[in-house]
């Protein structure tokens, strides 16, 4: 199979796409389109894996880290958004990942750059850390509650990224009632931050605080690690990805029954 990587860019987002959506019929991608708008100007790139025979197979998102849109102090870094491979299961395992990881690196070292950033976590929606550790990245620090900051320095003396904040002192600023955190950065929230708001009203009796991420300073004060998305209850955090409407019902269904008498 024939494979390339494509710098993706406003001219041909919609034949390659952003974090698989291609139609604008998702709103999402809409959503996402004039968000890189900005992100573009300030140094933001996607490069995708391009297959002649499957279409786009594969993406990376990074940014300058003054810029990123995690919790994260990664001042002199590139940063990570996001990274995978394989809409179909016969380009993963191919070690197409560590090929779109190779381009950022490059990219890096042209810009001078002290290294390379990402936010990975053990639970789902996020890449694991393996494929960094594989590349020669290291753990600096962690963050609640599978979370993990990896860095790649170019040099031994580079000042290290970390976590923004205490987790803790973020959440207690929502300690009443139900805040749930959203960015355009993830165009799948467009659909899914509407339905959790309906099921909260609707089943749950509750009406949710919004809390919009306009900025990347905005995301770097984000209560949890995953940045641009987060469910706040109490001062509880219950979700820190994106999650069904129906997951946010089972979970909040199980702390409305622990308030009751």
């Amino acid at each position: 199979m024939a494979l390339e990587i494509v710098d993706t860019n406003l001219d041909n987002i919609l034949e390659h796409g952003a974090c698989g959506y291609k139609s604008l019929k998702h709103e999402g991608l809409g959503r996402k389109i004039e968000w890189l708008k900005g992100r573009f100007a300030e140094g933001l790139k996607i490069k995708s894996l391009y297959s002649t025979e499957d279409g786009t197979q594969g993406m990376i998102e990074y940014l300058p880290g003054e810029h990123c849109w995690r919790p994260v102090s990664a001042g002199g870094y590139i940063f990570i958004h996001c990274i995978f491979v394989g809409f179909k299961r016969e380009y993963k395992g191919r070690g197409y990942g560590s090929l779109l990881l190779e381009e950022c690196l490059a990219d890096a070292r042209r810009q001078n750059r002290h290294g390379v950033a990402v936010v990975t976590r053990d639970g789902p929606f996020m890449a694991g850390r393996e494929l960094f550790l594989k590349n020669g990245f290291e753990v600096v620090s962690q963050a609640p509650p599978d979370f993990a900051l990896l860095v790649k320095r170019f040099y031994d003396k580079a000042p290290l990224p970390s976590f923004k904040g205490d987790w803790a002192e973020k959440l207690n600023r929502y300690a009443d009632g139900l805040t749930i955190f959203r960015s355009d950065q993830c165009p799948y929230l467009a659909k899914c931050v509407p339905e959790i708001s309906d099921t909260a009203e609707r089943v749950c009796g509750i009406k949710p605080r919004i809390v919009e991420l306009a900025s990347h300073r905005d995301a770097q004060e984000s209560p949890g690690a995953f940045g641009v998305f987060g469910i706040v209850y109490n001062g509880k955090m219950l979700a820190w990805h994106p999650i069904s409407s129906k997951r946010f019902g089972n979970i909040m269904a199980k702390e409305l029954k622990g308030e009751r008498p």
